[in-house]
């Protein structure tokens, strides 16, 4: 395969594909059953295993074989997929603009912050902000 096309943007990802990547992220490491035993509403054997060859072309996991069957693994670490993707969520939805995304995520109903998560998100607001003074 041309390495050309490798691409590791978890944003190029359909929902399916997602879903199979959370699958192997959980495991660690995964064969095509036990993605499907992950999965809620699993599609066959052989959509899965189709999947995961669009996965590896896309270079988001790779494969050995243990006997008749592949194990997929996931090419990156599971957080730099996640700062990955965080990037490209505060790009397009929010221009770029931190404050704008954390408001947003803590202005939902549904988020109920405790004292010690607002002390902890304190603290590493404080840490960023030492981190980016430049030094005397």
């Amino acid at each position: 395969m041309n390495n050309d096309k490798l691409r590791h943007s978890p944003n190029d990802l359909s929902r399916r594909e997602r879903q199979i990547m959370e699958a192997i992220y959980l495991k660690g490491k995964a064969s095509v059953a036990e993605v499907i035993d992950c999965l809620h509403d699993a599609p066959g054997y052989s959509s899965v295993r189709k999947i995961l060859q669009i996965l590896e072309e896309k270079g988001h996991v790779r494969h050995t074989q243990q006997g008749q069957h592949y194990i997929y693994i996931p090419t990156q670490p599971r957080n730099a997929a996640a700062r990955s993707a965080m990037k490209k969520v505060l790009d397009t939805f929010f221009g770029g603009n931190v404050e704008n995304a954390v408001l947003t995520l803590i202005s939902e109903a549904e988020v109920d912050l405790t004292d010690e998560d607002i002390a902890r998100l304190t603290s590493l607001i404080d840490a960023a902000k030492s981190a980016e003074r430049p030094e005397s």
